[in-house]
Parts: structure tokens; C-alpha cells; sequence
């Protein structure tokens, strides 16, 4: 039932939902550098209302000495729009990291006023970065291809001359040719798990719950390594089905749910996983052998409560042998961003202390796609098995 309050709320004029339906956050500033009006997306950046918004002056909201300030004064003064792009507008308040590109104009039915459009850079950045995990993926491949060869056959020949010294050899002498063979069984094991990215066959996919995909690994999860960890959903019920390998999608997320359970293992009653699902419409991607864009709607969240992943790790998180963990080997990730770079998709990971977020984005499952000989979806292969080793 409509609330009192929600009858009394004049409905907005045509300009209004128009502004509102933005995605970009839009601000109208006065001659004075006081904040007039604001749209939805504005609230949502600043993380302030539009009605205390408007008792504030620019100045105020973002850092001191922002390029931003001076921009307004210039198209003020010259009565013709400016563009800037990667401006930091980040604050404590709304967060340490926040570029954005301005489009700042003149707005010519009110003498003074200027009219300021913000653009996170966030998704163009993670597209950018996320090509670059690929090529990274690729570069392992042709080196797990060339160490598969040229170290493990040495190897065995290494081991097998350890162990015929072994049975000649004295109690002290034995604990090193028995070092030797250990040492020689760790490297062919990391060998193995590498050569995991030179697997190229394709894989069937099909349409996916992604629901059912995270209720198993939360399963999983309760049942062993986090144990502990209280967990938490915030699922959008309506979501269409993932073009996506039911397995391979299951490889993906138990390992970030494990790391996201090994980040908070040192909190107690107090250590928290959230899995989201979200429709986020309007991001688009260009992928090479595509002529068009490949809408990339569906958000997948895992987040927890940890310490965070340290700042100068973040811009290469999913690049091979880049781990915080003390014995972690660092292809955890980077085999999970090549998993979703095959199916089309983005990974990012957003980092601060007692919040960190790992998004995945993935297109939308449709029967074209599905029989599109362009792709490989429906070609039947075998899934590269899981990585448990991560961040």
C-alpha cells in the first residue's frame, strides 16, 4: 500500500526523470560554488542526499585543491564547455580512490551557472585491465607449455638418481637425497598446476543458475574451510540465467570464496562473506574477433570483512605468481581471471580495510548465442580442475 508520505510527493517534472535516469552522477552549481541541484546518481557518489546536497558548496565535497574548482571558474569565464578526464575526487568519506572524467558546461538559460557531468572511470578501467590479465594468461600459457617440456623430463631423471643414491647411502646422506626428491616432487607439481592455462580445449556451456552455482560453493565452504564464517546473501530473484560452464563458474567462485574465508579467518565470531547477484545494465564490452559489443549485465559479488588486500598488489592482483600469502604460488586468481575471460567476462577486485569485493560480470544467456557458430559454447571439453591456491 502507497504511504501517506509517498502520496504527498509531487511527481517529477519530465527534465527531472530524465536527469534521474542518468547513470552519471550531475550537478548544477550556482555562481557562488553552492550546489543547486543534484540527480539520483549524485546521491548515490557522494553518498549524501539531494536535500543536504543543496545546503553545500563544491568546495566542501571534494579534495582541496581539486582541478575540478578551477575548471568551473574556466568555463565560467570562456561561456564554452571543458572535458578532463582521470580527475581523483576521492575523499575519506566517499572512498581514497574515485577518478572520474568531468564534462563541465555553461548552462545558458541561468548567467553563472554551470552544469557538472562526473564519469567514473571504474568499468573503462577494469575492461582495460582485464585485456591485460588476458595477455598475462597468455604469456603463461606459452610458459607452461615450454616448462612442462624442458623441466619435468630433467626432473624425473634428477629424482630417479636421488633415490639409487639413497639406497647406498648413510642415515645422514638419506635426509638429503630424500630433500632432494621432495624439492624435485614440489616443482613438478607447480609445473602441473601451470600447465592448467595451456588448456585450450573448449568447454560445453550453456544457460547457468548462478544461484544454485553459489549455494553449492557456500555448501562446500560451510562444510570445510569456513566452517566459522558467518555468511550472507543479497540475491536479485529475477535474474536470467549466465552464459557460462556450470563447472568451471563452481572452480571460480570456491576459490574466492576460500580466499575470502582465509582473508577473515583471523576474526573470529565476528568474520562475514557476503555473495550478491545484481542486473546491471549498460555495460558493454569490445572483445577482439566481435564486430559488435558483448553486454556484460550480470554482477557477481563476493565480499568479506578482512584486512584488505594491500594497495600496491591491487593493479596486479590477477597476474601470475602475485600472492599475499607467505606460501601461496599466486596462479589462484590469475587462473580464475582466465576462467572468466573465456567466458567473456570482467573480474575486478575493490580493496579497503574491512571491505573488500571481488565482481565478476558476465553476459546474459540466450538460445542465439548458444548456436552461434562464432562461438564455442556448445562444443563439448573437459573443465581445468580448481586452484585452491589464491590471493
Amino acid at each position: 500500500m502507497t504511504s501517506a508520505m509517498e502520496q504527498r510527493r509531487p511527481l517529477p517534472t519530465d527534465g527531472e526523470a530524465i536527469l534521474n535516469a542518468l547513470p552519471n552522477p550531475v550537478l548544477l552549481i550556482a555562481p557562488d560554488g553552492r550546489i543547486v541541484d543534484a540527480n539520483i546518481a549524485a546521491e548515490s557518489f557522494f553518498e549524501i542526499s539531494a536535500q543536504f546536497l543543496r545546503r553545500q558548496s563544491l568546495k566542501e565535497l571534494v579534495p582541496f585543491g581539486s582541478p575540478l574548482l578551477a575548471l568551473i571558474e574556466q568555463v565560467r569565464t570562456s561561456s564554452s564547455p571543458v572535458n578532463e578526464y582521470k580527475v581523483d575526487l576521492g575523499t575519506p568519506r566517499i572512498g581514497g580512490d574515485r577518478q572520474v572524467d568531468l564534462h563541465v558546461a555553461p548552462l545558458t538559460e541561468r548567467p553563472g551557472h554551470i552544469v557538472v557531468m562526473l564519469q567514473e572511470r571504474t568499468i573503462a578501467d577494469k575492461m582495460d585491465r582485464q585485456l591485460t590479465h588476458r595477455s598475462a594468461a597468455r604469456s603463461v600459457i606459452a610458459l607452461a607449455a615450454m616448462l612442462a617440456h624442458e623441466i619435468k623430463n630433467p626432473l624425473s631423471g634428477i629424482r630417479g638418481a636421488a633415490q639409487l643414491l639413497e639406497q647406498q647411502a648413510s642415515s645422514e646422506d638419506r635426509l638429503l637425497t630424500r630433500l632432494i626428491c621432495d624439492e624435485a616432487d614440489r616443482i613438478v607439481t607447480l609445473v602441473d598446476r601451470m600447465e592448467v592455462f595451456g588448456d585450450e580445449r573448449p568447454v560445453a556451456r550453456g544457460p547457468v543458475n548462478i544461484h544454485s552455482v553459489l549455494d553449492h560453493v557456500k555448501r562446500l565452504a560451510q562444510s570445510g574451510f569456513a566452517r566459522n564464517v558467518r555468511f550472507t546473501e543479497d540475491y536479485d530473484p529475477s535474474l536470467p540465467p549466465v552464459l557460462a560452464n556450470q563447472d568451471q563458474l563452481i572452480q571460480v567462485f570456491l576459490n574466492l570464496v576460500k580466499n575470502a574465508a582465509e582473508a577473515v579467518a583471523d576474526l573470529g565470531t565476528d568474520a562475514e562473506i557476503q555473495l550478491t547477484t545484481a542486473f546491471r545494465p549498460g555495460v558493454r564490452l569490445s572483445v577482439p574477433g566481435k564486430k559488435s559489443r558483448v553486454s556484460l549485465p550480470l554482477e557477481f559479488c563476493v565480499k568479506d570483512n578482512g584486512s584488505g588486500v594491500p594497495e600496491d598488489l591491487l593493479p596486479n592482483l590477477f597476474d601470475p605468481f602475485v600472492t599475499t600469502k607467505q606460501t601461496g604460488s599466486g596462479l589462484g586468481l590469475a587462473l580464475v581471471a582466465k576462467i572468466i575471460g573465456d567466458h567473456g567476462g570482467i573480474i575486478e577486485c575493490e580493496s579497503q580495510p574491512r571491505k573488500t569485493t571481488f565482481r565478476v560480470l558476465m553476459p546474459v544467456y540466450s538460445a542465439a548465442k548458444q548456436h552461434d557458430p562464432s562461438n564455442r559454447d556448445d562444443v563439448p571439453g573437459t573443465p581445468s580442475p580448481a586452484s585452491q591456491d589464491a590471493r
